[in-house]
């Protein structure tokens, strides 16, 4: 089969030569009603381990749709294996972030509760949905996992030590964040980054505390907590992550 598929869409089903997946009914929906595709059109799908599937639709209607699988496109490859740990803000904020977080190749997310956390609770099935639509998209072969609403120091307990933490530090007492990760050694990391009022003074000294715990700053001006955590995601990503590597095609 050649050519461009017509739709690329996340399945939880193992993908294999010989298989046909059911979708769910909105993708169903999404492929029928909104794409108009029909019996014969070419999808592809992933599920994060089996890598990419080229499939043709070999029945469709409303609310189903089975997709024969054809042929592999795109081998499964490792993940970029990077965390971020993020105080929520206000749904549209939140969405975006969670959206750009997975393009930027987070694995993890992971909202937590600070002192100065406003949001009370986070729909976790309404950022997964966001997390796979812009896997989708973006031509991810995995999908971020998106952790429970958790209090900070409920996680720090729990933190892996070999995990290196970037406290995304708006102080400005901290070194620039450049050379703080060109100067650290091979390993995992994760970006921390606290809610639209800044860490509580108190926060700030038991994390700098932690022996995991990296302070950075994010350059002289102040930036609200969506943009520092995509800054600092990039900055990891650039200078340690697997932006140092081209597109594969």
């Amino acid at each position: 089969m050649t050519g461009k598929p017509a739709a690329r869409l996340y399945v939880a089903a193992d993908l294999a030569a010989g298989l046909a997946v059911g979708l769910a009914a909105g993708q169903a929906h999404y492929l029928r009603s909104v794409l108009r595709l029909a019996p014969g059109d070419r999808v592809a799908l992933f599920n994060g381990r089996d890598g990419e599937w080229l499939g043709r639709i070999d029945g469709i209607g409303r609310g189903w749709c089975s997709v024969a699988l054809v042929e592999p496109r795109r081998a499964q490859e490792g993940a970029a294996d990077l965390w971020l740990v993020f105080a929520p803000i206000k749904r549209a904020r939140l969405d975006f972030l969670v959206e750009k977080a997975t393009e930027l190749g987070a694995s993890e997310l992971h909202p937590v509760v600070t002192r100065r956390t406003v949001v009370e609770r986070v729909n976790l099935e309404r950022l997964t949905a966001n997390a796979i639509e812009a896997a989708e998209q973006s031509e991810r072969l995995s999908v971020p996992v998106v952790h429970e609403f958790t209090p900070l120091d409920r996680l720090l307990a729990r933190w892996p030590a070999e995990r290196r933490l970037l406290l995304c530090d708006e102080t400005g007492a901290s070194p620039p964040a450049a050379e703080v990760l060109r100067a650290a050694a091979p390993g995992p990391w994760a970006v921390l980054v606290g809610p639209e009022g800044g860490f509580a003074e108190s926060e700030l000294d038991a994390l700098k505390k932690l022996p995991f715990v990296c302070s950075a700053g994010l350059g002289p001006r102040v930036l609200r907590s969506d943009t520092a955590a995509l800054a600092g995601l990039t900055l990891v990503q650039a200078l340690l992550g697997d932006w140092r590597a081209g597109r594969r095609r």
